[in-house]
């Protein structure tokens, strides 16, 4: 019977003892304590056996005897994994509290912010190069903050009314992990509104305001009480799409023509990808619900996934995509002098293709949770493709 040194747990054997005719070992045993810890008790007479092979009873061992040097290494790391336990740092404590807040960012949701709006800022200039200049750096910087404090609210406000059903759904989210407290999540939705709010209001003008006052009303009644219109697949679906389709794209074109001195102007790209990415948003909003089946089902929360079944919604989002995808070629093709075909038509081809290979991937998985999770994850990427595709089409 082989008893290993576990180090969570050492095992300790009374010098002593007369059952165990340990004499032939080799061990000098310590007359002082060799760590200091209050977690590591090792009374005097008492010997830790770092790997010790009893082969009977019988008071006969083949075991060979432990250097002295193998059972220092082995104390030593012993006290470093004791002493580690002791009270945790500020700065580890500093560290966890940042990673929680990160997590209650939603990154892919940030992501999803920061890439449209750096797109549609990259356009606005491509089609203005004349008037860009190293001042607009610093407005734009703002914007992108402020944008990515609305997302902040948005995606906090839902998490603190959705505690019980994240529990089952998420339970990785940090208010659901019990990592951040509700006090601190209020805390940061209310910075986040505050700060956005003020630094639109400074730099971007009354237009402005209102439209990102109107996002982040439409975020509230999407998630809080009594509206919480998340309960009713249509009018969720609707704001989703409103949301980070309509009032993003238009919002941050008008902003940046505005901070170029241009009066709002709509061009066939910026129509192209306002219209994408409403669409894509709201098969994003219908595909989001997939990996929720079991928590929505247990709360009582009406989604499309939950009445149709997560197979047909995903086939009816990836039926969207693909219209979508089909959409954005044909505009290549009968708009040439609008779009780069070279660049239109295959990559949304190859697009459409990875999009169709993924769903059947599902189907083979047999929509396990798993599967689903992976499927939505897929979508988002392709939500990224298009915009990270769309300054050069």
């Amino acid at each position: 019977m082989e008893l290993s040194y576990l180090p969570s747990s050492p095992l300790q054997i009374s010098v002593a003892t007369p059952s165990y005719k340990l004499s032939h070992l080799q061990i000098k045993v310590p007359t002082k304590p060799i760590c200091k810890s209050s977690d590591l008790a090792v009374p005097r007479g008492s010997l830790i056996l770092p790997s010790i092979s009893l082969h009977s009873f019988s008071g006969r061992s083949n075991s060979k005897p432990v250097s002295t040097g193998h059972y220092r290494h082995n104390i030593i790391r012993a006290c470093t994994q004791v002493g580690a336990s002791g009270p945790e740092p500020i700065i580890n404590k500093f560290s966890d509290f940042r990673d929680a807040c990160w997590r209650f960012l939603r990154p892919h949701t940030i992501r999803g912010t920061a890439l449209g709006s750096f797109a549609l800022v990259s356009r606005a200039l491509i089609e203005n190069t004349h008037l860009i200049r190293w001042s607009l750096v610093l407005k734009a910087l703002s914007g992108l903050f402020a944008l990515i404090c609305g997302n902040g609210y948005i995606v906090g406000i839902n998490q603190i009314y959705d505690i019980g059903i994240d529990k089952v759904n998420k339970p990785y989210l940090p208010i659901a992990a019990g990592d951040l407290s509700v006090r601190s999540a209020w805390l940061l939705v209310v910075f986040f509104a505050v700060a956005g709010l003020s630094i639109v209001g400074w730099n971007f003008g009354p237009f402005i305001t209102s439209l990102y006052s109107l996002g982040l009303f439409l975020g509230t009644i999407y998630s809080v009480p009594p509206l919480r219109m998340k309960r009713f697949p249509v009018a969720a679906f609707l704001i989703i799409a409103t949301v980070r389709g309509f009032l993003l794209n238009f919002g941050v074109y008008y902003a940046t023509r505005a901070a170029l001195g241009l009066a709002f102007q709509w061009s066939s790209p910026v129509v192209f990808i306002t219209t994408f990415v409403t669409v894509f948003a709201l098969v994003i909003a219908i595909t989001k619900d997939l990996p929720d089946v079991e928590g929505d089902r247990k709360f009582q929360i009406s989604t499309l996934a939950t009445k149709l079944g997560v197979r047909n919604i995903a086939y009816l989002g990836s039926g969207l995509l693909l219209l979508n995808y089909i959409a954005a070629v044909l505009a290549a093709i009968y708009m040439p002098q609008a779009f780069r075909r070279s660049i239109m038509i295959p990559v949304h081809s190859v697009l459409a293709l990875s999009l169709i290979y993924q769903t059947r991937l599902l189907e083979q998985a047999n929509y396990t949770k798993e599967a689903i999770s992976g499927f939505y994850r897929f979508i988002w990427n392709l939500f990224y493709a298009e915009y990270i595709l769309f300054p050069f089409i």
